[in-house]
């Protein structure tokens, strides 16, 4: 069986952009219960889409139950069996085990997944799991590719998936407290704050008592600093090693990213996984999506804060993008003219359009046109446009220029 590539779905726009972009499978959140309870989600009027886009694809999806409920959570929850049923789920992603009873007795024909979040990193447990009815196990990103190994070897009846791609807490697992205290907002029920990625100001050296002069690692810019907060994962280069330790699923973090991040990602490692001849083109976009500096997590080392981190092409301080996402290409309405979903300015001096199997396309015969078919010299968000060009272009095309300000902190 091929390894699983597995990427976000904020919302339905971005699941469209994930299976578009060579996802095999991806994963959402109902409007409540989810771990993202502000990456929008997916309400009861969208089944219909939902199911219709799933049938024409052929591809799987995942539901993400996966905050830590609370007993009016789990009241609340007993109510909505036949919503939950309505919704054409595979599988159900959850790490509060009090679920385990309901999901099997009204939906026993869809898979248990075991959420990071019950940070699950030994063969024991797997076992423990696997006897409980699970299906696959989503490991703690503290898991290393060796123990990977040893634990596929020790349970191969069980499929392993790991986070490959995208933020990391500065937690076990995502069990972070630091969120609730300062802003209120619980992340164990879907409403971080991401606190750990605030600006924080020094005034003493960190060092800890035992350990002089080793200090924790800290980069300062504008007298601020992000000590809180982790590097981004990334292991785009060691794909066929992920493979071979036995892993059933590579998994891409970010509901709450764009829609140019859910495509660009994975198409990136679609290309990886399948080999492609052209895999460096695309892979040079996960250096100019809204990232910070990469690091391959603990899969090799001590953690997302090691500065041995081996990913090529080193990023700088904070957050750096240098795209700008613009919009969608729509239907050929006529020849070489092109409706446009419209998300920012879009002016067509620098335009670039990329599509699943196109790494990238530009030039300078491109036309902007209103909804009166009339030439303009910009197209807004929230107004009817156009484009008419010589490129051959297919809908759902993602049109990006540079950023005039490529780093954001």
């Amino acid at each position: 069986m091929a390894i699983e590539l597995l990427s976000p779905a904020g919302n339905y726009d971005k699941l469209v952009a994930a299976f578009s972009y060579g996802a095999d499978a991806a994963y959402m959140g109902m409007t409540e219960f989810s771990l993202r309870h502000n990456a929008g989600n997916f309400s009861q009027e969208e089944i219909e889409k939902v199911k219709a886009l799933k049938e024409k694809t052929g591809k799987r999806l995942y539901c993400t139950l996966n905050i830590l409920f609370h007993q009016r959570d789990m009241e609340k929850i007993q109510t909505m069996v036949d919503e939950i049923r309505s919704w054409p789920f595979d599988a159900f992603i959850i790490s509060d085990i009090g679920l385990v009873p309901f999901l099997k007795k009204n939906f026993p024909e869809r898979e248990l997944h075991l959420s990071t979040q019950a940070s699950c990193m030994n063969s024991e447990s797997v076992k423990m799991y696997r006897d409980m009815g699970f299906s696959r196990v989503i490991l703690g990103r503290e898991t290393s590719l060796d123990d990977i190994k040893r634990m596929k070897d020790a349970v191969p009846d069980v499929e392993l998936e790991a986070f490959v791609h995208g933020a990391m807490c500065m937690a076990y697992s995502g069990r972070c407290l630091l969120s609730a205290h300062l802003a209120g907002r619980s992340g164990n029920q879907g409403d971080c704050s991401h606190t750990c990625r605030w600006n924080y100001k020094l005034h003493y050296a960190l060092e800890e008592e035992e350990r002089p002069g080793l200090y924790f690692p800290i980069s300062e810019e504008d007298g601020y600093t992000t000590i809180l907060s982790s590097k981004d994962l990334c292991m785009i280069d060691h794909v066929k090693e992920l493979e071979d330790a036995g892993l059933s699923s590579l998994k891409i973090e970010g509901r709450m990213k764009s829609i140019y991040y859910v495509a660009v990602v994975t198409r990136a490692y679609r290309k990886a996984i399948d080999n492609d001849i052209d895999k460096e083109k695309y892979k040079r976009d996960l250096f100019d999506v809204s990232h910070r500096e990469y690091t391959t997590g603990f899969f090799f080392s001590n953690g997302p804060v090691d500065s041995s981190s081996d990913v090529s092409r080193p990023t700088s301080y904070g957050y750096e993008r240098n795209y700008l996402f613009l919009g969608i290409v729509g239907k050929e309405i006529k020849d070489g003219i092109y409706e446009v979903d419209i998300r920012n300015q879009i002016k067509p001096d620098g335009l670039e359009f990329i599509g699943p199997d196109i790494p990238l396309l530009s030039g300078e015969n491109i036309t902007l046109l209103n909804e009166e078919m009339e030439e303009t010299e910009k197209l807004d968000h929230g107004h009817t446009g156009y484009i008419k060009t010589t490129l051959p272009l297919k809908e759902g095309y993602i049109i990006r220029c540079l950023s005039s300000s490529p780093i954001v902190k």
